[in-house]
């Protein structure tokens, strides 16, 4: 289910991110072991997020996932591993939040994308996602929220 989207401007956040292109069916296998390797990296140097787990889709592939794990950061922190400095732009995005099983996060963008289009915006290359509450939060699925940004190129 997906509330009422609205059109907003972001300012630029820092983030702590790891980069990864992958096959688009190895996303499950990749994201938990990505997490736990940013929070630990953060984690190890005392360094706490300023806001909610996102992904950074940088451009879109069907086949491919080229994107950003990330979570903003307040203050600075030492590069290590995979971990480096990331961004998350400042934009003008349509914005709306999914509540609902990570499995159905696909058709809720597609239902996403058919308002966009509608609407007579024009999206940007890229896309992220911010998770509000997920698994931590409880086994109820339904409750999980997503929050959907979609850059865009022009507003109808």
């Amino acid at each position: 289910m997906l509330e009422t989207p609205t059109i907003i401007k972001t300012e630029a956040q820092s983030a702590a991110v790891i980069r990864l292109t992958i096959p688009r069916e190895e996303i499950q296998n990749v994201m938990g072991p990505g997490i736990m390797e940013l929070m630990s990296t953060l984690g190890s140097q005392g360094v706490s997020p300023a806001g909610p787990l996102f992904s950074h889709h940088l451009r879109m592939d069907p086949g491919i996932f080229d994107f950003e794990i990330g979570v903003p950061v307040n203050g600075p922190f030492t590069p290590s591993g995979r971990v480096e400095q990331g961004l998350l732009p400042a934009a003008t995005v349509a914005r709306t939040v999914y509540s609902g099983p990570y499995e159905e996060l696909g058709d809720a963008w597609g239902e996403f994308g058919e308002w966009i289009a509608s609407e007579g915006h024009e999206s940007a290359a890229d896309l992220w996602e911010c998770y509000l509450s997920g698994p931590e939060s409880g086994t109820d699925s339904s409750k999980w929220q997503t929050q959907l940004n979609r850059p865009l190129l022009r507003i109808g």
